[in-house]
């Protein structure tokens, strides 16, 4: 009888022995696919910025300059706070009433992979050239200065769906992001190019 008494406490000791490795093999399987998730995030992260120049001439800027791609789900452009819907009206709003040119490429709906840079945006004089540097031409000289008065509001997603607002705007490259849930639906302040 002692003997039987022995044999399954050591059973006893056993199970739990046994439990206790599955459960430590369990927690260890649980935080290799929270790392394996984690690199997998590092290698697909995003990250944008928008920029303005006057050198060689005035433009806008959009650059992915993270490891993988940037899905652009919704833009907002403001000029002095408020929303326009394209870069014709924002042109108005800095140069006042009238026809204004410019070149312009979609960044709505596009999918930035990473290192791409895209010119968005190059306001032109009335015979259709780029504004180059030319301080005695005041039509380069109000869109030098006021080129600060333009912001966006961008929101995109990395491959795995995980999302991301930029702000940015002023004179300087700007990559100033923050996480969010989900990107919003186009309204009637979103940027239609």
């Amino acid at each position: 009888m002692p003997e039987e008494k022995e044999t399954r406490r050591a059973s006893r000791y056993d199970a739990v022995i046994a439990t206790f490795v599955g459960f430590l093999a369990l927690c260890v399987s649980g935080y290799t696919a929270y790392m394996q998730r984690q690199q997998v995030r590092a290698a697909v992260w995003p990250i944008l910025e928008f920029d303005s120049s006057n050198a060689p001439d005035i433009h806008f800027t959009l650059a992915n300059k993270g490891v993988g791609p940037a899905i652009i789900r919704h833009v907002i452009v403001r000029v002095d706070g408020q929303p326009v819907r394209n870069w014709s009206e924002a042109l108005e709003k800095i140069l006042g009433p009238g026809k204004h040119l410019g070149s312009e490429s979609d960044m709505s709906r596009h999918v930035f992979a990473a290192g791409e840079s895209r010119t968005v945006f190059t306001p032109r004089d009335p015979e259709n050239n780029p504004l180059n540097f030319d301080k005695s031409n005041p039509l380069w000289v109000k869109m030098n200065t006021d080129r600060g008065r333009v912001t966006v509001e961008i929101c995109y997603c990395s491959t795995l769906d995980e999302c991301w607002t930029l702000r940015a705007g002023g004179l300087t490259p700007s990559t100033t992001t923050t996480e969010t849930r989900r990107c919003p639906t186009p309204s009637a302040t979103s940027f239609q190019q």
